[in-house]
């Protein structure tokens, strides 16, 4: 427990100072920051050299969430959401309180109530969204685990969160890096599948 809240503290402090993460989550590693920051948000657009018009993730701990950040969500999505067996983007119109860079042109926004026992540990701590987006360069291959992230990735972010993480190092089941313990962890990285269930909200499993 020491290490897991060193990281959560660490992390809390580059997100609160507007910088960016770079840490596991319940698909593949991701860069994060504070999804209400505008300069932060673009700081990772900048990083990946990705064009700001194309939209990113952004997670939330629980549904409380999603009706604090979301103007009156279709329902049907919670119901939908108890019974995926798999992570779950929504799509919502109506999105309040985010960065204007995150949203897109009618005021949608992609949100996953994330799973992962770090990530929404995380979220409850720092009471703010996060985005989520893929450890990789814009057009280029998204790295399943930690050695095939990209070097300008890893030296572009504030701070590398590494506890808990099956993908750290190489084959072996556990390694120590600096006194955090990186444990084998399974990561679902199937792709996306869209089913559209009402007219205002659009689902994807990752």
């Amino acid at each position: 427990m020491k290490n897991f809240e060193k990281d959560i503290e660490e992390c809390l402090k580059v997100l609160h100072s507007g910088g960016l993460i770079l840490y596991p989550t319940d698909t593949v590693w991701g860069i994060g920051c504070d999804a209400t920051n505008e300069a932060a948000v673009e700081k990772i657009y900048a990083l990946k050299q990705r064009p700001d018009n194309k939209a990113m993730i952004v997670l939330l701990a629980d549904e409380r969430d999603v009706l604090k950040y979301v103007a009156a969500p279709d329902l049907q999505v919670f119901d939908y959401l108890e019974k995926a067996t798999k992570p779950t983007t929504v799509i919502y119109k109506g999105a309040i309180g985010f960065a204007d860079n995150l949203v897109g042109a009618d005021g949608s926004i992609a949100i996953r109530i994330c799973e992962d026992d770090f990530c929404k540990h995380l979220l409850k701590r720092f009471r703010k969204p996060l985005v989520s987006t893929s450890a990789n360069i814009s057009s280029q291959p998204t790295a399943k685990i930690f050695r095939e992230i990209n070097q300008e990735i890893k030296d572009g972010v504030d701070y590398i969160c590494l506890l808990y993480t099956s993908d750290a190092a190489d084959e072996r089941s556990s390694v120590d890096l600096g006194g955090r313990r990186i444990i084998k962890k399974k990561k679902n990285t199937k792709r996306h599948v869209t089913q559209e269930i009402t007219t205002k909200n659009e689902i994807r499993q990752t």
